[in-house]
């Protein structure tokens, strides 16, 4: 393999989906490329969908799936006639078998796409995939850098708490792809983790090796996200960024801390998600009457969100867990006061000193609804806190700071494979 210029580098970023801005994996893909780009390096994301927005530099290809769990008509079978090879009937009949087959099946496609352009690309980076056609990626010749958010057998195990009866098989079974993305992770380095907390999740969780993890924090786009000193923040507005129908985001202990401060104040809850019609959060809001305090908004761009943020009093990231929370930094990004569950990264996120946002323990809505509530009676507070939370973004989150340490381990990767010979009968 000739040797690359440190100066620019040929990426192959991939992300099996990329919703522009909902989930997380779009919004890493779109911010990590631009900054890529911006350093010099040469980048070109490949992606199933949903496809990402991507900014001027930065070249889409896609790979396209079946497209089997969009948001217009999810889970229906195509026509035959639209089915290309075996990869698009595995993961039909895995659909079928209410399992999830897009990591798995996006790698298979991954593989065969790079067999016959090894030499476009000096190295390759997997955004969370983690499916076993990546091991031929590595083994035969591209140096490979992985990120993995956070290990989603933790989205699992909460899942399975709260699902009943026929539920639990479903949802045992639609996350079987656990067990591949597990054995995958042990077998790659480096891999790139968002913080401390995660790592000692995966670890945990995957029986990775410690050495293997380098922790990466993730950015905030402050061009969007930032204060707005001339936009009047609406009296009683609460935000919040989440996938509304996922029992990990703890919406309905939003929900029910909403109805309790609402029998004592004017308050008005924006959830930026779509949630299903009839579904569990649909029902709740119903259920505790809310309907006029709470709207739903999506297809909202990064300055629309960052607006919405800026002009909100309180911003809360409820989940029971997570990596990392790119939610919970846009809000700080905003100056917007925010109030997070002391769960997984969050505090790490946040801080856990109280000076940059509030921490309440998860799955408690007295406690949240006092939270907020506090930061509701107390002007000085929100203005101090938000105050200190765009410091705190300045200090550790820029998306520069994460291009310019990823193409770092970019580097690192591929002194490490060069000397490797490359079996080219192994893509065969």
């Amino acid at each position: 393999m000739p040797q690359p210029d440190r100066h620019s580098l040929r990426v192959a970023l991939l992300s099996y989906r990329s919703k522009p801005h909902c989930g997380g994996q779009g919004v890493y893909v779109r911010h990590l490329s631009r900054e890529l780009a911006a350093l010099g390096h040469r980048v070109t994301v490949f992606s199933g969908q949903p496809y990402p927005d991507l900014d001027e530099g930065v070249t889409l290809e896609k790979i396209p799936s079946l497209d089997l769990y969009n948001d217009t008509a999810p889970f229906t079978t195509p026509p035959l006639s639209q089915w290309r090879d075996w990869i698009d009937a595995l993961e039909v009949t895995t659909m079928w078998t209410a399992g999830f087959p897009e990591p798995l099946t996006f790698s298979l496609r991954m593989r065969r796409e790079l067999r016959d352009r090894r030499d476009e690309f000096d190295v390759v980076h997997d955004n969370q995939t983690l499916g076993y056609g990546l091991l031929g990626v590595r083994d035969h010749g591209l140096p490979l850098v992985t990120t993995l958010h956070h290990p989603i057998t933790v989205d699992r195990r909460i899942e399975l708490e709260q699902a009943r009866g026929w539920q639990r098989l479903t949802k045992r079974r639609w996350y079987s792809f656990v067990g591949m993305q597990g054995r995958v992770a042990r077998r790659l380095r480096p891999v790139l983790v968002p913080s401390n907390s995660s790592a000692d999740d995966i670890v945990r969780e995957f029986g990775t090796s410690r050495s293997a993890l380098d922790v990466v924090p993730l950015g905030v786009d402050t061009h969007s996200f930032h204060p707005h000193p001339d936009l009047e923040r609406t009296p009683g507005r609460i935000v919040c960024v989440a996938s509304a129908d996922s029992p990990l985001k703890g919406i309905g202990t939003l929900l029910r801390a909403i109805a309790k401060l609402a029998t004592e104040r004017d308050v008005s809850l924006t959830i930026v998600s779509k949630p299903k019609p009839g579904g569990p959060t649909d029902q709740l809001v119903d259920e505790l009457s809310l309907r006029d305090r709470v709207t739903f908004a999506n297809g909202m761009d990064d300055t629309e969100l960052g607006q919405l943020l800026a002009g909100a009093q309180v911003a809360v990231v409820p989940s029971f867990y997570e990596g990392f929370s790119l939610p919970a930094v846009e809000a700080m990004a905003c100056g917007t006061p925010l109030v997070a569950s002391r769960a997984g990264a969050l505090p790490e996120v946040v801080g856990d000193d109280g000076d940059a946002g509030r921490l309440v323990p998860p799955g408690d809505p007295e406690e949240l609804a006092m939270a907020i509530g506090a930061l509701l009676d107390d002007p000085a507070e929100r203005a101090r806190m938000g105050a200190a939370a765009w410091q705190r973004v300045q200090e550790r989150f820029t998306w520069r700071a994460v291009a310019e340490a990823t193409a770092h381990r970019y580097t690192e990767a591929i002194g490490q494979v060069q000397a490797r010979p490359v079996d080219r009968s192994a893509w065969l």
